[in-house]
C-alpha cells in the first residue's frame, strides 16, 4: 500500500512540477478564437508603438496557483517584426515569434518553429503577455544574429523545463532565448564561451522545489530532468532574462500587458 502511495505522490508531484513547462505549440483553446486574434492584435500594436524591431515576449500557459514560486511566464520567444505571407498569399508586416517548443510526444525533446501571436496565445491560460525591448544596439546585434542562423547555432533539442542556463547539457525556451542574446551580445556561437560569460553576468532563478520532487516526477515524465544541476536548482525566466537586460543597460522598456493595458515592470524585480 505504501508503495502504490508513494506512486501517486510522484505523479502528483510530475504533474505539479511539469504544468510550469507550458512550452508546447497548439493545445486547446481556453478562450474564444476572436479574443485571442484581438489580443495578439493588442501586443503587435504596443510593441510596433515602442518601436520594437525585436523583443523578448512570454505567456501564461498555467494557472498561477500551479507555479513554483516566483515563476510566472511559462514560456518565453522572441518575436521578430518582419514580412508576413498571408495564407491567401498577400503580404504584410507584422511579428514573427521564434520558439524553442517541446515536443508533445517526446517531452525530453525540443525543435525550434516559427509561429505568429495569434499561434502564440492560442491556448494560454490567461490572457498576459510579458514584453521586454532590448535598447536599439542589441535589438540590431539580434536582428544580425537571427539572420545569420544564431538560433539552430545554439539550440540543444536534450530539453529540460528546469534546464541549468550555466551549462549546455540541457536545455528549456528561456535558456535558449538568453543563448541567443549572449551569442548576440558576444559575436560567438562558441557554447563554452557563451556559458562562461552566462555564469559571469547572469542571475537566475532559484527554484522552490525539491530535487526530490524532481527526481519523482522525472521517473513519470522525461522533460523533468535536474540532472545538470548541482546543489539548489536554478533556472532561467522571462523576469531573470528582463533583470538581466536592465542590470547591463540593455533594456529601453518592459510592461506586462493585458486586455486592460500595460502594467510596467521596477526593477529590481
Amino acid at each position: 500500500m505504501k508503495w502504490i502511495q508513494g506512486l501517486c505522490m510522484a505523479a502528483a508531484i510530475c504533474a505539479s512540477t511539469h504544468i510550469f513547462a507550458g512550452s508546447q505549440n497548439g493545445g486547446e483553446a481556453r478562450f474564444e478564437a476572436n479574443q485571442i486574434a484581438q489580443f495578439a492584435k493588442q501586443v503587435e500594436r504596443y510593441a510596433a508603438a515602442q518601436g520594437a524591431h525585436v523583443f523578448i515576449i512570454g505567456r501564461v500557459g498555467r494557472a498561477l496557483e500551479d507555479l513554483p514560486k516566483g515563476i510566472e511566464f511559462t514560456h518565453v520567444a522572441l518575436a521578430v517584426y518582419s514580412e508576413l505571407t498571408t495564407t491567401d498569399g498577400e503580404k504584410k508586416q507584422g511579428y514573427a515569434i521564434h520558439n524553442l517548443y517541446q515536443l508533445s510526444d517526446d517531452p525530453g525533446t525540443s525543435q525550434l518553429i516559427v509561429d505568429y501571436p495569434a499561434d502564440f496565445f492560442w491556448s494560454v491560460h490567461d490572457l498576459k503577455a510579458a514584453i521586454a525591448i532590448p535598447n536599439r544596439a542589441l535589438q540590431q546585434k539580434l536582428l544580425n544574429a537571427i539572420a545569420q542562423g544564431v538560433p539552430e547555432k545554439v539550440h540543444n533539442p536534450r530539453y529540460s523545463v528546469v534546464a541549468n542556463p550555466f551549462n549546455n547539457q540541457k536545455q528549456n525556451c528561456t535558456e535558449h532565448t538568453l543563448n541567443v542574446i549572449n551569442a548576440a551580445l558576444y559575436n560567438t556561437t562558441d557554447m563554452a564561451q557563451l556559458k562562461v560569460n552566462t555564469r559571469a553576468y547572469f542571475k537566475p532563478q532559484i527554484l522552490n522545489v525539491s530535487r526530490f520532487k524532481l527526481a519523482l516526477g522525472a521517473f513519470f515524465n522525461d522533460g523533468i530532468d535536474s540532472s545538470d544541476h548541482q546543489g539548489k536548482v536554478k533556472t532561467t525566466t522571462f523576469r531573470a532574462i528582463a533583470q538581466y537586460l536592465n542590470d547591463n543597460q540593455l533594456l529601453a522598456h518592459s510592461t506586462v500587458l493585458t486586455p486592460d493595458g500595460p502594467v510596467d515592470l521596477k526593477y529590481p524585480l
